[in-house]
């Protein structure tokens, strides 16, 4: 069969767009590191969403090396946690649940798009390789506010990431010639053990307590403060672990003033 030259050149042109396309859809599933989506992430409880380890406190969780798991709950119309950060060149598995309704957690700029069904867990992997904001939508309309449900991804530089959280527990007051105590709990979010200075600074003094912090773990440091050495009146204290600051005011008084007592 004579197959006209014009023929040709445009059966080569569709062949081309067929390979060119197929080529775009195939890179747009898996070229950014995308997992798809599957049944791993398991079943649920809707109503014991706080009793499951994974969504007891949801967040960002190191794995080991760039992989992390960030676990999130929906629910009308909000997500918690609302914001998480992960670190630059990062491995991020996402587990999403929901209490009420069915919703949907959706990465703007990626390809993390999924449904989040009441008594299952939407399990989804992206790599995260440049810094930047990413906004997170719901696109299963799901009530009333459904078009305020938003969220928010944080990628900083590795240099600038961390897990670690500082609180801290103290007094309002205490009584004079008492002792009192100033409690800092510091957290690990990351897959390896943690050995930072606490330093706490009321007026002129410093006092330092080395601490170490397991894995996935906690440790509460307890700094012993003299009044007597502080004096009656109002004082400003601070605690300050890896970076991060955590105070408030020591009001020591005169057993005389009715004072709260020692912690």
């Amino acid at each position: 069969m004579n197959i006209h030259t014009y023929e040709k050149a445009w059966l080569a042109v569709a062949m081309v767009l067929i390979v060119g396309f197929i080529a775009t859809i195939t890179y747009g599933a898996v070229g950014p590191g995308i997992a798809m989506i599957d049944d791993d992430g398991g079943t649920i409880d809707p109503d014991k969403i706080n009793d499951d380890e994974r969504f007891s406190d949801p967040g960002v969780t190191h794995v080991g090396g760039n992989e992390y798991e960030a676990s999130i709950v929906a629910q009308a119309w909000s997500y918690t946690p609302g914001e998480i950060t992960v670190p630059a060149n990062s491995k991020v598995t996402f587990y999403v649940t929901s209490r009420d309704v069915t919703h949907s957690y959706t990465v703007v700029g990626t390809n993390v798009n999924t449904m989040v069904v009441p008594g299952q867990v939407s399990q989804m992997t992206a790599e995260f390789n440049e810094t930047g904001e990413y906004g997170v939508l719901c696109n299963e309309y799901c009530g009333q506010y459904h078009h305020t449900m938003e969220g928010k991804i944080n990628v900083v530089p590795e240099d600038e990431f961390d897990l670690t959280e500082l609180s801290t527990d103290a007094p309002d007051e205490a009584q004079v010639g008492n002792q009192t105590t100033i409690n800092a709990t510091v957290s690990n979010g990351m897959n390896y053990d943690l050995e930072p200075t606490a330093t706490l600074e009321i007026d002129d003094q410093t006092i330092e307590q080395d601490v170490t912090v397991p894995a996935h773990g906690s440790e509460t440091v307890e700094f012993a403060v003299d009044t007597t050495d502080l004096g009656t009146g109002d004082h400003d204290w601070t605690v300050t672990v890896d970076g991060h600051e955590d105070g408030d005011t020591l009001t020591v008084t005169n057993a005389t003033e009715g004072g709260d007592g020692d912690a």
